[in-house]
């Protein structure tokens, strides 16, 4: 069994043989032979949807610097001290964290589709064992990022006699517009900011919001934790997936049970993503769809290195 020859999905043509019908030079392969279209056309849909995949992938690589653009710019503000080495998972949980998951879903990639059987050596078997628990360590250290965020708006409080954002001008107080961004109260914008007349605190730092303001920020971080974990999830069962699928063991009750549970848990993905759409938060909307799209093909992957599998084992029982 070979895998990474053809993408998901794809149908190898037969090439006529003897007492097939016409061989090579005869008519029957001319230029405008059904044969020698059905064979264009299956290598140009190979070709576009290797080039779509790979574009999901370069663009999923990309997101790690819109985050890390996001993250930079909210620091000053986070963090008023400055940031400390104990405080970087805090502060770029969503950059490192999506250089981590890129890391590893090339892995499964190369895994799952690009490297055949006889590539698997111990050297590389080993290599790639080494960067994936490098990258799950870096993971679920991501993770623990995103709780010490969601606890650090836990920490937030009433913040008693201020009415009006106009009063903290002289103090350089900034306005938490969501987990993220801050907008520095000033003159110009006071007004405009926001119009209640009671504001929440948070801890350690010179930022307010209101407390519509503040039920959006607690959701979002709520989202963000609920999706990482998920995702944790999702990546166990893609392991334990594959494991299985390299002992031709991922089959009956075992195959259904797994089905079930990613349909739970990309349907929890799929609606996380939807809520960061309706909250107007385009780049984690667009990176969560783009992940749900890569995954794809990594089922995908998986889908077709089983039904190669099923289809070599009759061969190999009759050898």
């Amino acid at each position: 069994m070979v895998k990474g020859l053809r993408p998901p999905g794809s149908t190898p043509v037969a090439v006529p043989g003897p007492g097939h019908g016409p061989r090579c030079g005869t008519l029957a392969e001319s230029r405008d032979s059904p044969f020698r279209r059905a064979r264009r056309l299956n290598l140009n849909g190979q070709r576009i949807y290797q080039l779509f995949k790979y574009a999901v992938y370069a663009l999923l690589t990309l997101n790690i610097f819109l985050f890390f653009a996001d993250e930079w710019q909210a620091l000053s503000h986070r963090f008023n001290d400055g940031l400390r080495l104990a405080d970087v998972i805090e502060g770029f949980a969503a950059t490192i964290d999506t250089a981590a998951w890129v890391i590893l879903l090339l892995m499964f990639e190369l895994e799952t589709y690009v490297l055949e059987d006889r590539h698997f050596t111990r050297r590389i078997t080993l290599t790639l064992h080494a960067v994936r628990v490098a990258c799950y360590t870096v993971i679920v250290y991501a993770f623990y990022g995103y709780l010490t965020r969601l606890l650090f708006v836990y920490g937030a409080e009433p913040f008693p006699g201020v009415t009006d954002l106009c009063s903290l001008i002289a103090e350089q107080w900034s306005y938490r517009l969501n987990l993220d961004d801050y907008e520095t109260i000033t003159n110009a914008n006071c007004a405009t900011l926001s119009a209640a007349t009671s504001f929440i605190e948070f801890p350690d730092t010179a930022a307010v919001v209101d407390r519509q303001g503040f039920a959006e920020i607690f959701r979002l971080a709520w989202a963000d934790v609920i999706n990482s974990a998920v995702w944790l999830l999702v990546v166990l069962l893609l392991e334990i997936d594959v494991r299985l699928q390299e002992r031709d063991r991922l089959q009956g009750a075992v195959l259904a049970v797994s089905t079930a549970l990613k349909f739970v848990f990309y349907t929890t993905l799929f609606a996380a993503a939807v809520y960061w759409g309706f909250e107007g938060e385009f780049v984690d909307f667009w990176d969560a769809f783009l992940w749900l799209v890569a995954f794809v093909f990594i089922e995908l992957n998986v889908f077709e290195w089983r039904q190669e599998s099923l289809k070599d084992a009759p061969d190999a029982t009759a050898t």
